[in-house]
């Protein structure tokens, strides 16, 4: 491997450069062509930027679904939906097109928007890991954009890692002990009368008991293992209780100095570590009217492991690497 050098506040080894873009997370990387078959020195570069600024991101790709998955399984095992909606690649079943979503508020009743509404009803509600719920969350998400409208579209990432340390003395003492109940569907608010996604939840329950705080498997770092979008309670509170904590320590880890959002273009890859942040999608696009096409694949996960040891337990609806 080629001696690094330092470049613009980046790190350049051999032809491809790791910029940094925020203070604690992302970074740019570019000189490489994710559709070609890289030696296992990029790989490694790549790896090592992912672990430490938790998201990177590359312009300019051409990768279509089968490349998209070629790179992906350089770093771990594609997961494979049992379901995904009509617009997702039917012959590759590791890529899920996140237009698939439009389809989602219509099986139940509900335009689109609505749908998001009564999901997203609350300032921090958007923010999430991927598929948090389940015993074995993804270790990784690889997601290239196709088409973008031409402004709005942003996605946001936090870094949990750094926010966990912020805590410091008494306040980090206390939640490296606690556990808690992720669910999907959690803070869904239903429609009057009957609600056919309500009914969907009950049958199609997820919901797995994590520790609040997590091991990571590779870094070892502390991270802070919230969102707004799973997390019902923490075990041994009453529920009063487990609300202020959640909400004191959401809004601790989604601070702007611990964030960074990234404009896509056409061919954009966003490669991030699922284990250590959570990520706000968009809200600003419907009334635009453009198209917003996305395809993501994401990596198997190993089951959390609280700063005791502790595992995670499932409680209903997922077995460890089982999809």
């Amino acid at each position: 491997m080629t001696t690094s050098t330092g470049t613009a506040g980046g790190r350049r080894t051999g032809g491809i450069e790791v910029r940094p873009v925020a203070g604690h997370i992302g970074a740019e990387i570019s000189g490489v062509d994710l559709a070609a078959d890289l030696d296992d020195a990029v790989v490694g570069e790549i790896r090592e930027a992912v672990l430490r600024w938790k998201v990177v991101f590359f312009r300019g790709q051409r990768l279509d679904h089968a490349a998209h998955v070629a790179f992906a399984r350089r770093f771990g095992e594609p997961v494979v939906l049992r379901r995904r909606g009509g617009a997702s690649p039917p012959d590759v079943p590791e890529v899920e097109t996140t237009a698939d979503r439009l389809e989602l508020g219509g099986r139940f009743g509900m335009d689109h928007d609505e749908w998001l509404r009564r999901r997203r009803h609350t300032l921090l509600r958007g923010w999430h890991c991927d598929h948090g719920a389940r015993v074995d969350p993804p270790a990784a998400t690889i997601l290239r954009a196709e088409t973008v409208p031409p402004y709005g579209g942003d996605t946001t990432w936090s870094n949990l890692a750094a926010a966990h340390p912020r805590l410091a003395g008494p306040g980090e003492a206390f939640v490296d002990g606690l556990r808690c109940e992720h669910r999907l569907g959690v803070g869904y608010q239903p429609r009057p009368g009957d609600d056919a996604y309500v009914r969907h939840l009950l049958g199609h329950q997820i919901a797995t008991v994590h520790p609040l705080v997590r091991l990571h498997p590779e870094t070892g770092e502390r991270v802070l293992f919230v969102n707004g979008y799973y997390v019902e309670q923490i075990e041994g509170l009453s529920r009063a209780e487990s609300a202020a904590v959640l909400q004191m320590l959401l809004e601790q880890a989604v601070r702007p100095e611990y964030t960074v959002r990234f404009r896509w273009e056409p061919g954009s890859v966003a490669f991030w570590d699922n284990r250590a942040t959570i990520h706000l999608a968009p809200a600003d696009t419907a009334h635009l009217g453009f198209p917003r096409v996305m395809h993501r694949v994401m990596l198997h996960g190993e089951v959390p492991v609280g700063v005791d040891g502790t595992p995670s337990e499932p409680i209903t609806g997922s077995r460890p690497g089982h999809w």
